[in-house]
């Protein structure tokens, strides 16, 4: 049975939230943050590839491929995930994915 396109995105903001709860624990230069925050946000647009096309066209236009080369970086070749480009990933790129789910989890409800 495939999951609806509110079901996903409910899930990817789940793992965002509890992403962002890794954070308050510490920063990026603790390994054990850094897998963490790795693996959400891995886990995140991983769940994001699930929803239809059109929903991440809409959302996400050209910048998903961009998610979905960081996500395959941190999936394959994870050893070699450099830890300033999740830094500035976390805090450039995450509001707007974000704000970007919410609209969409808004959008659904009406």
């Amino acid at each position: 049975m495939s999951r609806s396109d509110q079901e996903l995105v409910r899930d990817a903001l789940d793992h965002i939230d509890v992403l962002k709860g890794h954070l308050t624990q510490g920063n990026l230069s603790d390994i054990t943050i850094a897998d963490a925050v790795n693996m959400r946000l891995s886990a995140a647009i991983e769940t994001l590839a699930q929803t239809t096309p059109e929903l991440r066209e809409k959302y996400f236009g050209a910048e998903w491929q961009l998610m979905w080369a960081t996500r395959n970086r941190i999936s394959h070749s994870y050893s070699f995930v450099d830890v300033e480009i999740i830094q500035k990933t976390v805090e450039n790129r995450l509001p707007h994915l974000e704000a970007q789910l919410r609209a969409a989890l808004s959008e659904f409800q009406n």
